[in-house]
């Protein structure tokens, strides 16, 4: 892929993914140090560290991809930037995407952003047009990805839109919670004796990562194609689980996702079906066990899964909205292998040697003559 794209409408826009009139010339381009001044919008100030971040590790994750020809394990960041006529830059809008395995064969949309100051066009097709071409720059960019996640929140028909528009169909409706953990008061609750308290690590890894299986949807847990290995790479040693010793399977289990930009950490909350009993006292040790006080957690649970929502109603939690989550698979068209092509090209040259049939007679009269 070029290492930008340039997209320039000086008329009427050409078709539903091009830039709106008034918007002009502008370029997509892959997150380089220059761009971080110009990044001082309000929508992009709480993604500065993420963003410094990934420039960070830019260059060794560019050297190890290389050395080990798998796909890069930082943050991919594009922003979309225009040339005023005063010559100085403005930025548009960014999109951080991030591989949810080691195959690479499953990415997720994790911020697409559009800049809140006022445009030259501040018309709803303009930014439309915007976060389009960066998402689908950055499906593009992802070669070897066969699936793409991305959450929007129920409220942003933008965004839902632009998801719709590039192939994205939804797979649940989640609550968003935020959960301040308080110091408790008194002894904490004693677990079931048959349950014990584990961290996160490579031997406990294989347990929770049958825990979210069986937790998961079907086709979500197809798209997501996720191994032992990416729950740990994603993940590393922060989280805890509840260990059935009886059984020696976990049946819940908290781990890190990623850090809030708004503050605080979000978190995967998962809990066997068959073990629903455990949202009280146990799973709210479980959560305490993570969270030391003062932190914040952000938590998603289904919009139908109303045990879990009056629990974390009586944790204390507040909601904080709704997000949709939505899926696609990427099929892509394969051209011929180089070593099938030449099989043909050898194929082509032995046939003018191989012996051809004599062609049969044709009859010049009539039959019987």
């Amino acid at each position: 892929m070029p290492s930008s794209v340039t997209i320039s409408v000086p008329g009427q826009p050409v078709d539903a993914g091009a830039p709106a009139q008034g918007l002009g010339h502008w370029v997509i381009q892959p997150l380089q140090g220059w761009h971080l001044p110009l990044l001082d919008d309000p929508a992009f100030l709480p993604l500065q560290p993420l963003l410094q971040r990934s420039l960070l590790l830019a260059m060794p994750d560019r050297l190890l991809t290389a050395l080990l020809h798998r796909p890069p394990l930082a943050a991919e960041v594009l922003v979309a930037l225009r040339t005023l006529s005063s010559g100085r830059h403005q930025v548009l809008g960014l999109i951080i995407c991030r591989r949810l395995n080691r195959s690479g064969s499953s990415w997720q949309v994790e911020h697409l952003r559009l800049a809140l100051q006022p445009h030259d066009d501040p018309s709803c097709s303009g930014r439309h047009a915007v976060a389009a071409a960066l998402l689908r720059e950055a499906i593009q960019r992802a070669r070897g990805a066969t699936s793409w996640i991305a959450t929007a929140s129920s409220l942003d028909s933008t965004r839902l839109a632009v998801l719709r528009e590039q192939g994205f169909q939804p797979q649940r409706t989640d609550q968003i919670w935020r959960w301040q953990a308080a110091a408790t008061t008194g002894a904490a609750p004693s677990l079931p004796a048959n349950l014990q308290l584990r961290a996160l690590n490579r031997r406990t890894a294989p347990l929770l990562w049958h825990l979210e299986q069986a937790s998961c949807p079907a086709q979500l847990r197809q798209l997501l194609d996720r191994r032992i290995e990416d729950l740990l790479d994603q993940s590393g040693t922060r989280g805890w689980l509840l260990l059935d010793t009886n059984r020696n399977e976990a049946v819940a289990g908290v781990r890190w996702l990623a850090d809030q930009p708004g503050g605080g950490q979000r978190v995967e909350f998962t809990l066997h079906p068959a073990w629903l009993h455990l949202l009280g006292p146990a799973a709210e040790l479980l959560l305490r066990r993570y969270a030391p006080p003062g932190s914040t957690l952000w938590l998603v649970s289904d919009v139908a899964d109303s045990p879990r929502h009056d629990w974390l109603q009586r944790l204390g939690a507040e909601p904080q909205g709704e997000q949709v989550l939505m899926a696609r698979s990427v099929w892509r068209r394969h051209g011929p292998q180089p070593a099938e092509r030449a099989a043909r090209r050898i194929e082509a040259v032995l046939e003018q040697f191989q012996p051809r049939r004599r062609p049969l007679p044709t009859p010049v009269g009539p039959f019987g003559s």
